[in-house]
């Protein structure tokens, strides 16, 4: 039973990381699409989440200015 419990803590775990990971693609393609660092954003989301996305958003677009 306590070798089960390990498993199902280990499986959630890693589930959690492979959402967390993918939710952070999303400010940072948003951010690249609009000619701001991919890279950047995507370890800003990382860490803050919520401030990346909004700033991803509000931000301007490089490439219409060019």
């Amino acid at each position: 039973m306590l070798a089960m419990s390990a498993f199902g803590v280990f499986a959630y775990g890693f589930l959690a990381l492979l959402i967390w990971i993918a939710l952070a693609f999303w400010p940072a393609r948003v951010a690249g699409r609009k000619g701001h660092s991919f890279i950047g954003y995507f370890i800003l989301s990382l860490f803050f989440f919520p401030l990346a996305l909004i700033l991803a958003y509000v931000v301007q677009d490089k490439r219409a200015l060019a």
